[in-house]
């Protein structure tokens, strides 16, 4: 009989990102547009294979992520779109407004993850020229006026730091009873934000010991901030997986080389610079892949350094069994969203669909109702098995 942690997380949900066309980091395709049919087939096998919500992300050169939540709320019956805004790009009581309205036509389905913006070249981008400080306290007070914009029945009017307004309100209402609200980032003015005020806050995939520490930091802010009810703990993965473990490596070894190609030859726009990342998150992920190619389980890193570091990029490498183990020791240390997405993405999403998440959901029921552990970790050690080599591994895969 094996204890469940007292950190674990009772229930968890899964989150991907929905892309608008094939271009990949292993095959770049030079557009920049939207390609209906694959959309429309990307969001419904992330429906259909049980995904509970998809992240629409934001850049300057990107597609609008308000008109493509909106679409994804019409093509599908139960995935919850997240909108990725940036408080530079929208006014806090339009961004309610523009939320409440994706909440209102989504019948409740709407989230939103609030981006403060780690590097000073893309904020200048759209005319943004505050420091990384100054861009958090924003955060901080939209935060606050998204909230009010929602939920406050009489007008008001707001003199603030980076807002100011008379007499507005009330505004148009959400759905249900709010809109969650999603932080991230590794800086502190991102813990203390976090928080002391987001519904969710959000990781890229570093290893267990670090994510535990970071999550007990963010906890003791909520905790020292009155809040009684804590911020959801969000962790983004890249898994790679295929039926053995020799074939997993053996693809990740092909994937990595191939994203160094498309990295290099500034394909797929994964970063317009190769300097040193200004965002924390990044620096991270860039010193643990230098210490290390593997972590735990099943962490890579091999692919964070290939691209930069250039957003979410280190891997879950293994059978879907080794995979499904990895991010169950991650709910284990308080994570109860948990974002997959891969590199060859609409087929990883199919997979992640059909071979991973239901052993995650079989494991979390077997503890509901029996109040122990299965043996799925105890099954597949994946780099905790004596003698593990990534290397040897994918050797023998390729043979």
């Amino acid at each position: 009989m094996s204890t469940i942690p007292e950190t674990a997380a009772r229930s968890a949900e899964f989150i991907s990102l929905s892309h608008l066309n094939p271009s990949t980091e292993l095959e770049p395709i030079p557009t920049r547009g939207i390609d209906l049919p694959y959309f429309r087939r990307y969001v419904r096998a992330l429906e259909e294979g049980g995904y509970d919500y998809t992240l629409l992300p934001y850049g300057t050169g990107s597609a609008d992520s308000f008109v493509v939540a909106s679409a994804v709320g019409q093509l599908t019956e139960h995935l919850r779109p997240i909108v990725a805004l940036r408080p530079n790009t929208t006014h806090p009581l339009v961004g309610a407004q523009k939320l409440a309205t994706l909440d209102q036509l989504t019948e409740g389905r709407a989230v939103v993850h609030l981006i403060s913006g780690g590097s000073d070249a893309e904020q200048a981008r759209h005319g943004d020229y505050l420091s990384k400080d100054q861009r958090y306290a924003r955060t901080s007070e939209y935060l606050d006026l998204l909230r009010r914009g929602w939920h406050d029945k009489a007008p008001f009017s707001h003199d603030g730091d980076f807002y100011r307004f008379d007499d507005f309100g009330p505004g148009f209402a959400p759905y249900g009873d709010t809109i969650p609200i999603s932080i991230g980032g590794s800086s502190d003015e991102a813990f203390q934000v976090g928080g002391e005020k987001a519904d969710i806050f959000s990781f890229w995939g570093e290893p267990l010991a670090d994510i535990r520490s970071q999550i007990e930091r963010v906890h003791t802010i909520a905790r020292a901030a009155g809040r009684t009810t804590l911020p959801r703990i969000w962790v983004t993965f890249r898994p790679i997986v295929a039926e053995t473990e020799e074939l997993a490596w053996q693809k990740a070894f092909d994937h990595v080389v191939k994203i160094e190609k498309t990295y290099q030859s500034g394909g797929f726009q994964l970063g317009r610079t190769k300097d040193a990342p200004q965002n924390v998150g990044s620096q991270r992920l860039l010193d643990f892949a230098a210490k290390g190619d593997v972590y735990d389980r099943a962490l890579w890193t091999r692919t964070a350094a290939a691209t930069n570091a250039g957003g979410a990029s280190t891997a879950l490498v293994g059978t879907p069994e080794t995979v499904a183990a990895a991010i169950l020791d991650y709910i284990d240390i308080g994570a109860d969203l948990i974002s997959i997405r891969g590199y060859d993405t609409l087929a990883d999403a199919v997979d992640y669909g059909r071979y991973v998440i239901p052993l995650v959901r079989q494991e979390l029921a077997h503890r509901e109702a029996t109040g122990t552990r299965g043996t799925l970790q105890d099954e597949h050690p994946g780099a905790l098995a004596p003698g593990f080599d990534a290397s040897a591994l994918a050797t023998a895969g390729a043979r």
